[in-house]
């Protein structure tokens, strides 16, 4: 893209759209519009799940960022779609590992996470030919989930610490999604991205303890009871993909990649100085 141009930010009070806009911000020639449900300075407000609210976020938009609210907008996908390209030409989506490439496998939801991001796919590549899909692995800051049990205690009662992953940065999801919306040469690819280094859930949390400087102790619970007691606001669906995707990265761990590294010339970021970034996030709590 080139000259001067607006690029929409959905999700932008969230930890990777706040990511995008701020990198976004030292790009010349770019104006940055952030979208959230729960607007605060310089960011508009919309719903994703209703794309009639999305009028005034769109006017004058080249291209967005777009963070969908996976699973519980899918009746809302189709319509959301049809509106952001009316405006912008350029779609760049954060989707997820493992979506199929086939037609047939992206042309409904099924209720789950995949098929919630397989669906976004095959609608936005039906809409646009300037898109950009970032399959990312598990986020860096998922592990946020565990800040309320650590403010309590020193124990983490959690499910299948030895399910292996490869978190990746939300700055660097962040790095590439700026080069997807604001450079050529990513039209129509799925970058598969990820962290360079695979850790086990106990590694992370041992990391997340030196960080604190605390020992930290993983307390296994049941993966057929996780769902139930861990996630209660998510559809059991839902719950369900999540604890089985990780009973699979048990036998086979998330792969690493370089794509990250390719595309931005530097190595995507270790999740120990992630965790040393987020010591507040994990602190013990008194009150």
């Amino acid at each position: 893209m080139t000259g001067e141009r607006t690029v929409l930010v959905t999700g932008a009070t969230g930890r990777v759209g706040g990511q995008v806009a701020a990198q976004l911000a030292g790009v010349e020639g770019v104006r940055v519009r952030g979208l959230s449900r729960n607007p605060g300075i310089d960011v508009v407000a919309g719903d994703l799940s209703r794309p009639d609210t999305l009028g005034a976020a769109l006017v004058g938009v080249d291209a967005v960022f777009l963070v969908f609210p996976s699973v519980r907008a899918d009746a809302a996908a189709r319509a959301l779609v049809a509106t952001l390209v009316r405006h912008a030409r350029r779609i760049v989506y954060l989707s997820a590992h493992g979506v199929p490439d086939e037609p047939d496998q992206r042309a409904r939801p099924d209720g789950g996470l995949l098929g919630s991001h397989a669906y976004l796919e095959g609608l936005i590549a039906g809409a646009t030919a300037e898109y950009t899909f970032l399959r990312s692995s598990g986020f860096a800051p998922n592990t946020l989930a565990w800040a309320a049990q650590l403010h309590r205690s020193d124990v983490l009662r959690w499910f299948l610490p030895e399910a292996r992953r490869a978190l990746v940065h939300e700055a660097d999801l962040a790095a590439v999604a700026v080069r997807a919306l604001t450079g050529d040469g990513h039209h129509g690819a799925a970058y598969h991205l990820t962290g360079p280094e695979q850790l086990t859930q106990a590694e992370q949390l041992a990391a997340i303890g030196a960080a604190l400087g605390r020992s930290l102790r993983f307390e296994e619970i049941d993966a057929g009871e996780a769902g139930t007691e861990l996630f209660p606001g998510l559809p059991a669906a839902v719950d369900d993909a999540i604890v089985a995707a990780h009973a699979v990265m048990v036998v086979h761990p998330e792969p690493v990649t370089h794509t990250v590294a390719r595309l931005t010339g530097r190595p995507a970021s270790p999740f120990a100085p992630w965790a040393r970034d987020h010591v507040d996030d994990f602190r013990l709590r008194t009150s």
